[in-house]
């Protein structure tokens, strides 16, 4: 449970317990209103480009790797996903991706539906064959899933072939706890590194952008997933800079010592708003847990695991001792299609630190 204080005291002396004395703002435009309680709280967050293509043209091992990797998303609160892609319906002889392999053992109680592979029916996108392979996990109640696709994508049969799927971005709203909410988005830009790749990724970024602006304006909000910005050369430098300077978005490393992982192509980036300071503490490659017995990983990307605090402000919920007051529900929307969800209800808003435990 997060822990609740009263006043910017408060607000002071658990951010300083909750982040090691690391400095952290406390919401813009907080004050000592006495008609408002104090929440904190800690969440750890995974970015994984799982390599779930066909067997065929993956960079990895899917039809191995997926169920090794499933048990191991069980250590965070909330896992944003790519390459993580459904089978049609019915499924294609002799194709096969790896979704349902993925999640055949996590245990967390909200789970997005994947998009459903287009096959070449979508009218805006007719080459795309597969859907957009980007999937949230979560301990915390998600709301809607909103999916976007790309406007630009280079490659069919080259250009590592971006425009065979419906590449782009999702995005939802996580209740950290009870009144505390941000908006995450989950990317997943073009790839390769010729002009025209670059070309496609700014546009790819300038959309994302100006999407954030609109639907989550005075909002929140954490952006992970894989750039596919090496942000140390220099137009891709340049676009991801150009990217945070419109959306007020920080890099994490910008906030955390991040080492020579700083330009690596799987990012978080993230903002607070008037009500929710978010506060990175840690920015790990977690190389060593995601292996086969054999040491070799178990995707071509190396699982980004970011820990953040966050503090809030929150209107206290109306208490009544009315008989037939009803207890408030939350729009979240529980994990289904697995075993054991009928009748399901949604958990309680919680925001949740654990000490992630690794299986295997």
């Amino acid at each position: 449970m997060p822990t609740v204080h009263r006043g910017i005291a408060g607000v002071l002396s658990a951010l300083v317990l909750l982040t090691g004395g690391l400095t952290v703002a406390p919401p813009v435009g907080a004050d000592d209103d006495a008609d408002t309680v104090t929440v904190t709280g800690n969440f750890d967050l995974l970015s994984y480009n799982v390599a779930g293509l066909p067997e065929v043209i993956s960079g990895s091992n899917p039809s191995v790797n997926q169920v090794l990797i499933s048990p191991l998303l069980n250590a965070y609160d909330l896992v944003l996903t790519q390459e993580d892609f459904a089978n049609p319906d019915p499924p294609l002889e002799g194709i096969r991706v790896y979704h349902d392999d993925l999640i055949s053992a996590v245990d967390f109680p909200y789970l997005s539906t994947p998009q459903i592979p287009p096959m070449g029916t979508d009218p805006d996108h007719p080459d795309a064959l597969l859907g957009d392979g980007l999937n949230f996990m979560s301990r915390m109640p998600l709301g809607p899933v909103d999916r976007v696709t790309w406007d630009d994508c280079m490659g069919l049969l080259d250009h590592a072939s971006d425009c065979l799927a419906t590449k782009g971005f999702a995005v939802t709203t996580v209740e950290l706890a009870s009144g505390v909410t941000v908006d995450v988005y989950d990317l997943h830009a073009d790839a390769g590194g010729a002009a025209e790749d670059q070309a496609a990724r700014a546009g790819n970024f300038a959309q994302l952008a100006a999407y954030i602006e609109t639907r989550s304006a005075g909002h929140a909000v954490i952006v992970g997933g894989d750039t596919n910005l090496h942000t140390d050369r220099p137009v891709d430098g340049d676009v991801w800079r150009t990217f945070l300077d419109a959306t007020g978005l920080s890099d994490v490393c910008e906030v955390v010592d991040c080492g020579a992982d700083a330009d690596v192509i799987d990012k978080f980036a993230f903002r607070s708003d008037a009500d929710v300071a978010l506060a990175p503490e840690s920015h790990v490659f977690e190389r060593e847990r995601f292996t086969r017995d054999d040491g070799e990983p178990l995707s071509d990307h190396d699982p980004l695991h970011v820990g953040f605090a966050f503090v809030a402000q929150v209107q206290p919920a109306p208490t009544t001792t009315t008989p037939s007051s009803v207890a408030p529900t939350t729009s979240a929307t529980p994990a289904t299609g697995r075993p054991g969800d009928a009748g399901q209800t949604a958990a309680p808003p919680v925001a949740v630190r654990r000490t992630p435990t690794y299986a295997g």
